[in-house]
C-alpha cells in the first residue's frame, strides 16, 4: 500500500510543482496578471485553478493519513500566488516523506470512513486508494494542468508525468 501511494503522490506533486513554475514563467513573459490564471475555471461551476492545486495536495496527504489510521491533517487554503502554491506542494511532499512502509501495515483492509455530502461511505483501504483517493488526486491535478494548457502555457505529457 505504501508503494502504491506515497511514491506515486510524491512523483506527481513534484511534476505539478514544475508545471506551476512553467505557468509562472509564462505569465511573466506574456505580461499576464497571475490572478488571471490562479482564478481561472474551465467552466463556471468548476473550481478555480488555485483550488484544484489545493485539492490535489489534500487528496494525497489526507489519503495517506486515512490509509494509516491517522488523524487527517489539514492544510489551510490561503495560497494566492504561484510561489505559495509551490510551497504548499513542497509541504505536502515533506509531509508524505514522513510516512514509512511500516505505517501502512494492514492498510489494505483497514476500514476508511468518509463523510460526504451524499452521506457516509465505508470501504477497505485498498478500495479507498484505488477507487477514491488516487482518482480524486489525478482529477484535480489534471484539471489544474488543463486550465494552464487551455490558457496557452506550453506544457506537454512529459511535464504532467514529471519525466
Amino acid at each position: 500500500m505504501y508503494a502504491a501511494s506515497i511514491p506515486v503522490f510524491t512523483r506527481f506533486l513534484t511534476a505539478l510543482s514544475g508545471v506551476l513554475a512553467k505557468a509562472e514563467s509564462h505569465v511573466e513573459a506574456q505580461g499576464i496578471k497571475p490572478e488571471a490564471l490562479l482564478g481561472f475555471r474551465l467552466y463556471p461551476d468548476m473550481l478555480p485553478f488555485t483550488r484544484q492545486v489545493q485539492l490535489t495536495t489534500d487528496f494525497a496527504t489526507r489519503g495517506a493519513d486515512r490509509l494509516c489510521g491517522r488523524e487527517v491533517r489539514s492544510f489551510p487554503d490561503t495560497e494566492t500566488s504561484f510561489a505559495e502554491l509551490r510551497a504548499r506542494l513542497a509541504a505536502a511532499e515533506d509531509y508524505l516523506g514522513g510516512f514509512s512502509p511500516a505505517d501502512f501495515e494492514g492498510a489494505e483492509t483497514r476500514e476508511v470512513v468518509l463523510t460526504l455530502r451524499i452521506g457516509e461511505m465505508r470501504m477497505p483501504g485498498a478500495h479507498f486508494l484505488e477507487a477514491y483517493a488516487k482518482p480524486q488526486f489525478f482529477f484535480h491535478m489534471t484539471t489544474a494542468y488543463d486550465i494552464l494548457r487551455h490558457n496557452g502555457v506550453a506544457l506537454g505529457k512529459r511535464d504532467f508525468m514529471g519525466a
